[in-house]
């Protein structure tokens, strides 16, 4: 018999209530985990470390785990565990109940008195299943609040348990709501959000972690499973052949430049502790209008020729900022997209003026990666005289590093080169009177420091710390050389302009992370150039995907007038990495902005890969408080 219609949309409106309320208990849980873990470490993309950690961040999510549970998820094969394992552990190691709790007193409580002796306490706890130390015994019977006359009233430590357990959960929620910073982390987020019109503060974002994405992982997505069922989601797929990411031409023949006037000056991307990447910015300066070409591409040291250069893998980028009357109001002109082998360009007109030419690399490649070392590198050593020296592996490095910091490629130092690099290696400018002493100590020509000054100087500093090398580590180690000398966490690159019409001049002006203006113009060039998706069952929410010669990006942009979360989910893909380092994770975009979602590259390049993305709606949050999902 047919169920009567009034009967088909009660049933229909108590499903749809259910999984509302599962799809917010699912949103909670993953808030609360994201709480959790950003109480102890400084990113949801930074890896757990070690079993005191794992204990912490556990504690802050109100669980209190014991030895044998810390030991059950880190065994002696655990190096690290990422933000998707501790989820999945919050999954499996539900809270302690009250019931639970006074069941197990009640074990020891045979005759139902509500408490238990000390000594009986003591003698148990420290003799059965996880025992525990006579200190960490006594530290529980100390307390005032459950404990009387040698005896625990079990009643009132199980409230006092609970109680605490939840205000640590409260504090670490409060803690993620009040931080602007960590609201923008907590989900992952490498770029935050902007409005159109509006210059927001970009975060800095911590991703010690290890950034490949998991070859055939099988393991259980710890993120709301309601995202991958949500009415409210798009999938994108590209397939992209072997090595065709670099087949893309730019269309430049010498033949046609050669009359051109063409400036060009180096740079580098230098990988931060945290994880952030910062670079040298430019100005250039038209005098006249004219037709122009501007390029970047890694710079292959001449020095470093036969050694690994793993920088020479990394993609590479330039967006075109108008400069206007405020230099927080950089109007985006292009960006390079045309790619020809390692070299990415652009071709175009542009008008008489100033220009800000900002560097990016997506993070895809130059990451925080453990790699095992043979040995540290020496770096000093005496010579027959008894005198300290350059190690041969040292003055090799260093002359380097004298070629990745003089950007005019001179073979000479200037004041303003030698102090970008002063900046980054010590966080100080060396003014015209410090300038004056190294003239006077050291070998320049012009008032530019020469490569065999910059070497001396390097070797006074030894010579100052004793023959202690350790500030000369500290300085390799900020230019992104490991201790085999190996440059593993830089990569410079030059920036190339000619035109047709004039003499372009170009200029490093800063050195510093790209920000919100650089934010900004990678989501406008993919909102300009993207394919745009809608996502399904949600009007107001967009998907846009942009392949860009070897790298493909996508863009979130939220119309709405709330904040939402989004699931994010290459499980589908093959042969990727990208520049979050996970598979599954979520994103928080707020009203009236966009952000980008992920940037993907080829693991490798030899080999077809494919891009398959599912983009999902878990839930969208009116002023951060509660949780609505769409029907």
């Amino acid at each position: 018999m047919a169920s009567a219609p009034g009967n088909q949309k009660a049933t229909h409106s108590e499903n749809s209530q259910g999984r509302k309320s599962q799809h917010a208990e699912e949103a909670i849980f993953y808030m609360n985990c994201r709480a959790a873990y950003l109480t102890v470490l400084k990113s949801s993309l930074e890896n757990i470390k070690s079993k005191e950690q794992l204990s912490l961040v556990l504690q802050q999510a109100g669980r209190n785990p014991s030895q044998k549970t810390i030991d059950k998820y880190w065994t002696s094969q655990t190096t690290s565990l990422n933000f998707d394992d501790f989820c999945a552990i919050l999954k499996k190691e539900k809270p302690t109940t009250k019931n639970e709790l006074l069941e197990a007193f009640g074990k020891i409580d045979t005759e139902k008195a509500g408490y238990i002796l000390h000594d009986e306490l003591c003698k148990i706890l420290t003799t059965r299943g996880d025992k525990m130390t006579w200190e960490e015994v006594t530290s529980i019977t100390k307390q005032a609040d459950f404990n009387c006359n040698g005896k625990l009233d079990y009643n009132k430590f199980c409230e006092l348990y609970l109680t605490t357990s939840e205000q640590c959960c409260r504090a670490a929620r409060a803690r993620l709501e009040s931080d602007p910073r960590l609201r923008q982390q907590h989900f992952g987020n490498q770029t935050g959000n902007f409005s159109e019109g509006m210059s927001k503060p970009s975060p800095r974002v911590s991703r010690k972690t290890d950034h490949k994405l998991p070859k055939g992982d099988s393991r259980t997505p710890s993120r709301p499973s309601s995202a991958q069922g949500s009415k409210a989601s798009t999938s994108t797929s590209v397939t992209v052949g072997a090595s065709s990411s670099r087949n893309t031409k730019l269309i430049i023949e010498p033949d046609t430049m050669k009359e051109w006037q063409c400036a060009q000056s180096k740079g580098c991307f230098y990988l931060e502790e945290d994880g952030e990447i910062i670079s040298h910015k430019y100005r250039l300066q038209l005098p006249q209008r004219s037709a122009v070409c501007i390029t970047i591409k890694p710079y292959n040291i001449p020095q470093a020729e036969g050694k690994s250069c793993h920088w020479l893998s990394v993609d590479t980028a330039l967006f075109i900022l108008k400069e206007s009357e405020t230099q927080e109001n950089l109007q985006l002109v292009s960006f390079t997209d045309l790619q020809n082998e390692e070299m990415f360009g652009w071709r175009g007109e542009l008008g008489a003026g100033v220009y800000w030419l900002l560097p990016f690399t997506t993070g895809c490649r130059l990451r925080k990666v453990k790699t095992q070392i043979a040995g540290e590198a020496k770096l000093l050593c005496r010579d027959e005289d008894g005198e300290l020296a350059l190690t041969e592996e040292f003055r090799a490095a260093l002359l380097d590093v004298f070629e990745t910091i003089d950007l005019d490629g001179n073979g000479l130092l200037s004041l303003e080169e030698y102090n970008f690099f002063e900046l980054r290696t010590s966080g100080e400018k060396c003014d015209q009177e410090a300038w004056a002493v190294c003239k006077e100590n050291f070998e320049m020509k012009k008032n530019e420091l020469t490569r065999q000054g910059f070497l001396d100087l390097n070797l006074m500093e030894a010579n100052d710390r004793d023959g202690d090398p350790w500030d000369l580590w500290v300085t390799l180690l900020s230019l992104g050389y490991n201790k085999a000398l190996e440059m593993t966490e830089a990569c410079p690159f030059v920036v190339g302009i000619c035109a047709e019409r004039c003499k372009p001049r170009i200029k490093a002006i800063s050195l510093e992370a790209g920000g919100s203006q650089l934010s900004r113009a990678v989501c406008r060039s993919v909102l300009n150039k993207g394919e745009a998706k809608v996502l399904q069952g949600s009007e107001n929410i967009f998907i846009y995907t942009y392949r860009s010669g070897s790298r493909i990006t996508s863009v979130i942009e939220n119309k709405s007038e709330n904040k939402v979360i989004i699931h994010v989910n290459n499980e589908q893909s093959k042969n990727c990495l990208n520049n979050r380092g996970l598979t599954v994770f979520a994103v928080e975009v707020a009203p009236k902005s966009m952000m980008v979602s992920q940037h993907v590259m080829a693991l490798n390049e030899q080999e077809e890969w494919i891009y398959s993305c599912v983009h999902s709606l878990v839930c969208k949050t009116s002023q951060c408080q509660g949780w609505e999902q769409p029907d």
